[in-house]
């Protein structure tokens, strides 16, 4: 408690309305209301945004699209830090992207900029100095400017080839001080830059494994069902004449807990489970003297050798399964090699 009696120690003594802290009487903030606030907030400047969009953002996509040079996004503070996650969403999905501090710029590194570049500049107010000193040479250097601001009045907004508005109704800041709702909005609008940009080119998955080779995400899509099969020797496979005794003894020796059953021509007729045999012994040892194709599962799931190991991975869920055996168009259906569930989860393919 202070000196006047407030038992938070606020300056506006427990009168709530009236302090920007949001105080209640006995001195407590309502925590959870307060952050509910704030997401609430900046979902209605989101909202606010997304019924905002007009043709100023469809040329915005246009003259990237049409650009023969990169995109580069300028932007200080707060707003350089949204600046560089959009260019690196940008860079990521497509659209030949980098993050230019505007400090910087005009101190030398202006030179990354090339004539057919498209440069975004962002600033709330549309007056930060930094940027607003890099405008002329932005263009006499041939680029185009996108600017993103919240001030159509603004020197920022007024030199641009393409006005992005992202002005919101409030910040989440109870002082109306920090950059937040605003933040967000441009993130937001960055985003959809980003996503509209990608639809455009036809940007698939497959191309966006080119620039996520590392981590889970890589993998999952960039490797092949080829590059992590047993192949050879190591490929249990038995005949449908083969004795059950043999056939389980192949299934213990190759360690994956099944058996591919060939005909005369060596095509995949079906296969046996470790839990085939579990089931099969509970009824007796007398099935250990017939033959593996009297026993055998018919119509096995298979998967190609070329395709993902994620899609493997997706089989063996669907069907509740652990392995797969490996086909390719020149083998038909002579199966070329077997992957199991380890060698997915092992691999990362989760």
């Amino acid at each position: 408690m202070n000196g006047r009696g407030a038992p938070c120690g606020c300056p506006f003594l427990g009168r709530h309305k009236a302090c920007p802290y949001r105080c209640i009487s006995k001195g407590k903030r309502v925590i959870l209301e307060e952050a509910k606030k704030v997401i609430r907030i900046e979902a209605e400047a989101l909202i606010a945004l997304a019924e905002a969009i007009n043709g100023e953002f469809e040329r915005a996509v246009e003259l990237i699209l049409a650009s023969k040079g990169r995109v580069v996004v300028t932007g200080m503070g707060k707003s350089g830090l949204i600046g560089q996650k959009i260019a690196s969403t940008m860079a990521s999905t497509g659209t030949p992207a980098f993050f230019l501090h505007p400090a910087e710029g005009i101190h030398g590194d202006l030179g990354m900029i090339m004539r057919g570049d498209v440069v975004i500049a962002i600033s709330n107010s549309g007056e930060t100095d930094e940027v607003v000193r890099i405008l002329p040479v932005i263009k006499r250097l041939g680029a185009s400017l996108i600017a993103v601001a919240g001030n159509a009045a603004s020197t920022l907004a007024k030199a641009g080839d393409v006005f992005l508005d992202i002005s919101v109704k409030e910040e989440a800041c109870p002082l109306g001080l920090a950059p937040t709702a605003s933040t967000t909005a441009t993130l937001a609008m960055g985003d959809a830059l980003a996503v509209a940009l990608l639809l455009q080119r036809g940007f698939k998955a497959e191309d966006f494994a080119l620039f996520h080779p590392g981590g889970a995400l890589g993998k999952r899509l960039i490797l092949r069902v080829e590059e992590l099969m047993h192949k050879g020797d190591a490929v249990p496979l038995v005949g449908e004449g083969t004795p059950m005794r043999e056939a389980l003894f192949v299934i213990t020796s190759k360690g994956l807990g099944i058996t591919g059953v060939t005909d005369a021509d060596g095509r995949l007729a079906g296969v046996i489970s470790d839990g085939d045999l579990r089931r099969a012994l509970e009824k007796g040892t007398e099935f250990l003297e017939r033959p593996a194709g009297e026993l055998m599962k018919r119509n096995p799931k298979r998967i190609g050798r070329t395709d993902l190991a994620a899609g493997a991975l997706q089989r063996m869920e669907a069907h509740a399964i652990t392995s797969l055996f490996v086909f390719d168009e020149e083998s038909g259906d002579r199966p070329v090699g077997i992957v199991h569930l380890h060698d997915l989860l092992k691999a990362g393919i989760a």
